[in-house]
C-alpha cells in the first residue's frame, strides 16, 4: 500500500514538472549532437548564445575558408552593406563594404569594396570606413558577381534591402526576401506602421545593443538573422497564405476572362 501511494506521488510530481515546464513561455527542441537526445532551450537564450558564439566571426572572410556544418550557405541568408558618399558633398550612396552570414549567424562571405566613382565623403562616424581600408578592396563588377551568384535562389534577409540591392546593382525577387523593416508586426508593434530602426528592433526584441558608435555590416547582417529566426514560423505563414491568396485570385481571374470569351 505504501509502495502504491509512493508511485502515485511521484508520477504526480512528474506530471507536474511537465506541466510546469510548459507553462514557462516560448520554448523550442533543438536537437543535441547525441543522437535521439534534446534539451529545452528558450528563445531569448539561445539567441544570445548564438549572438555570443557567433560575434567573434567578424573577420573578413567567404565561405571558401569555412568548413563544416555550421558554416554552410544553406537557404536562408542575411545581408548588409556599408556605403560612402559620392557626387557632390558625398549626398549619393556607393557601395564600400558587403557581408553576409548564413542562419547560424556564421560570416560566409565579407569584403570591402572600391567604388566606381570618386569618394567625396567616407561617412567613416556612421560607416566606420575609413582610406586605408579601401587601400586594398576589391573591384566592384567583382564583388557584384560573387554576391549575385550567392543569392541565387536563396531567401535573402537583411533591413530595409532596397538599399543594399540599389547600392549592388542587383535585383532579388520580393517573395525571396524577408525584410525586418517592412515585417508588419515589428511595424505595428515599434514604429506605429512606419519603419522601425533595426537598433530598436535588436534592442527590444533581442535585448541586444548595437550601433553604438560606427556600424558593422557584419553585426547587422546577425541581427537581421536574429530576428527572422525568432519569428521564423509566423513569417513564413505569412508569406505562404500571402502566395496562396494570389495564387488563388489568378487563378479565379482567368476562368472569369475564359467563360467571358
Amino acid at each position: 500500500m505504501f509502495s502504491t501511494n509512493k508511485k502515485r506521488r511521484q508520477n504526480s510530481q512528474k506530471t507536474f514538472a511537465i506541466k510546469r515546464r510548459k507553462s514557462t513561455g516560448s520554448t523550442y527542441e533543438p536537437t543535441d549532437s547525441n543522437k535521439g537526445k534534446s534539451k529545452i532551450v528558450t528563445v531569448k537564450d539561445d539567441l544570445k548564445q548564438n549572438w555570443n558564439s557567433t560575434n567573434a566571426s567578424s573577420s573578413h572572410t567567404t565561405d571558401e575558408t569555412n568548413t563544416g556544418k555550421l558554416t554552410k550557405v544553406g537557404k536562408y541568408i542575411a545581408i548588409d552593406c556599408e556605403m560612402v558618399g559620392v557626387g557632390f558633398e558625398g549626398q549619393r550612396s556607393a557601395l564600400a563594404r558587403v557581408s553576409i552570414v548564413n542562419y547560424n549567424g556564421v560570416v560566409i562571405y565579407d569584403k570591402y569594396v572600391r567604388p566606381i566613382e570618386r569618394i567625396t565623403d567616407f561617412r567613416t562616424e556612421i560607416s566606420g570606413i575609413t582610406p586605408k581600408l579601401l587601400v586594398d578592396a576589391h573591384e566592384f563588377k567583382q564583388v557584384q558577381q560573387e554576391v549575385a551568384e550567392l543569392i541565387k535562389s536563396k531567401i535573402v534577409v537583411g533591413h530595409a534591402l532596397h538599399h543594399d540591392f540599389k547600392a549592388l546593382l542587383l535585383d532579388h525577387p520580393r517573395m525571396m526576401t524577408r525584410d525586418t523593416s517592412i515585417y508588419r508586426i515589428f511595424r505595428t508593434k515599434y514604429a506605429r506602421g512606419k519603419p522601425p530602426s533595426l537598433k530598436k528592433l535588436a534592442q527590444e526584441e533581442l535585448g541586444l545593443t548595437i550601433q553604438e558608435n560606427k556600424h558593422s555590416s557584419v553585426e547587422d547582417a546577425k541581427i537581421c538573422m536574429l530576428l527572422f529566426r525568432k519569428h521564423k514560423h509566423e513569417w513564413e505563414q505569412s508569406i505562404f497564405t500571402k502566395t496562396h491568396r494570389v495564387a488563388k485570385k489568378s487563378k479565379s481571374n482567368q476562368a472569369r476572362e475564359q467563360h467571358t470569351v
